[in-house]
């Protein structure tokens, strides 16, 4: 398996894309969501709360965010983890093992991430890769 390099943190620019994906994706589905965007030092560069989302989402779409970046894959892989079993995750520091967090690309590195809350876990990933696919692989 290659290995993924982390790039150059991502531009307030491209974070905005983004997320502005996401949210269209969220929207057409009328889906009431928070969507967070983080750049490669895990440091937080966009935010945005739909009206209606629950409040908690807030914190649990920055965890995915960081998580899917931090550990360069899918928050999905931490759940399916957990679900056959794989309890070590939970002996892990800043693991969020639920789906909707993915690593964004750009040139092939990662520069970012995101990570969104409230829906179900496959709408949450769906909104997700809407906006991690934005700026390529």
């Amino acid at each position: 398996m290659a290995v993924v390099e982390y790039g150059p943190p991502l531009s307030l620019a491209d974070a905005k894309n983004v997320l502005h994906a996401a949210e269209a994706e969220a929207a057409a589905n009328q889906w009431a969501m928070v969507i967070a965007v983080l750049d490669s030092s895990a440091h937080l560069v966009a935010l945005h709360r739909m009206d209606h989302a629950q409040y908690a989402s807030v914190e649990v779409a920055q965890a995915k965010g960081k998580t899917a970046l931090n550990f360069k894959r899918p928050t999905k892989v931490f759940e399916e983890g957990l679900a056959a079993g794989q309890l070590r995750w939970l002996g892990m520091p800043d693991i969020c093992p639920l789906e909707g967090g993915i690593p964004i690309l750009k040139d092939g590195k990662i520069v970012g991430g995101i990570g969104v809350s409230g829906g179900s876990a496959a709408q949450d990933a769906q909104v997700a890769a809407a906006g991690a696919k934005v700026l390529g692989a």
